[in-house]
């Protein structure tokens, strides 16, 4: 398989299945983090949407006219009930939209790893500093050499 090919193989496999890309790269300890945090914006997801869910249920109690009908939160107003199951939506729809950018990183953290898989790591980077002699219009010169070889 040539080195394209690959890439986009990992890129596919983690737009398929979040994780499926670093295990093709060998970067197998990267899918705890990624399931990890799906486990965490799920979770704050799912309470987000039973607060709101709460006080949307607490407004619909206060501002119909049944009175067998008990607003579960009675110290607050109809404008603070409102104010506090926008907040909730606010914020479950953002951790949604979060949930999506993260997707994308887990795409293009395959990508750009799949890239940088053959990247040359050696050691061989060194720079060497020597004093050095020069002529220069017939006088001599005396100088610094920098030799970076990499």
């Amino acid at each position: 398989m040539n080195f394209n090919n690959n890439i986009k193989k990992s890129t596919r496999l983690s737009a398929i299945l979040p994780g499926l890309g670093q295990i093709n790269n060998k970067q197998y300890w990267k899918i705890p983090i990624i399931y990890g945090g799906y486990s965490v914006i799920g979770h704050y997801i799912k309470f987000n949407n039973k607060m709101y869910q709460e006080f949307r249920s607490a407004l619909i109690y206060e501002t119909d006219e049944n009175t067998l009908t008990i607003n579960p939160f009675p110290n607050f107003s109809e404008s603070s009930l409102e104010r506090n199951m926008d907040f909730w939506r606010r914020n479950r729809d953002l951790l949604i939209i979060f949930s999506g950018v993260y997707y994308l990183l887990n795409i293009a953290d395959a990508h750009i790893f799949a890239h940088l898989k053959d990247f040359d790591t050696n050691n061989n980077i060194s720079l060497k500093i020597k004093p050095s002699l020069k002529n220069l219009n017939s006088t001599k010169v005396i100088g610094i050499s920098l030799n970076l070889n990499f």
